[in-house]
């Protein structure tokens, strides 16, 4: 199974002349505005964005179009983001997703909701 990288290093002469700067894993790069996030991190040298929950091997992007889900990330708290698909911005934090993720709802959250949710339902129909 081929192990290095299939994407090449872009040259200088493509870079843009704005920049953006954004953090992963607490390392700090500066990259060029309009790309996206997967886009920025590959042409940092990063190539391991995430851990598969069950045997922890390392998974980077793959389709770089949405389809694969193997470039997840956390971006500025919010996990699991395709990140291949949004665009890199000044001053985001991305971290790398490590195992299984957590509900972003607490239990008690999700049952407020259906509650709520049912009691607009029946006033819908009453009125």
């Amino acid at each position: 199974m081929r192990t290095d990288s299939l994407f090449q290093p872009v040259t200088s002469e493509v870079r843009s002349t704005r920049t953006v700067s954004l953090s992963f894993n607490d390392q700090s790069f500066e990259v060029p505005a309009g790309i996206s996030v997967a886009a920025a991190l590959l042409m940092s040298g990063i190539n391991r964005f995430r851990a598969t929950p069950v045997s922890e091997s390392p998974r980077a992007p793959y389709c770089m179009m949405g389809v694969c889900f193997e470039c997840l990330v956390d971006i500025d708290g919010v996990p699991n983001r395709q990140s291949c698909l949004i665009e890199a911005a000044d001053g985001m934090r991305i971290r790398s997703q490590e195992g299984a993720r957590d509900l972003i709802f607490q239990p008690g959250d999700v049952q407020t909701a259906s509650v709520q949710i049912a009691s607009v339902q029946t006033v819908e129909v009453q009125s």
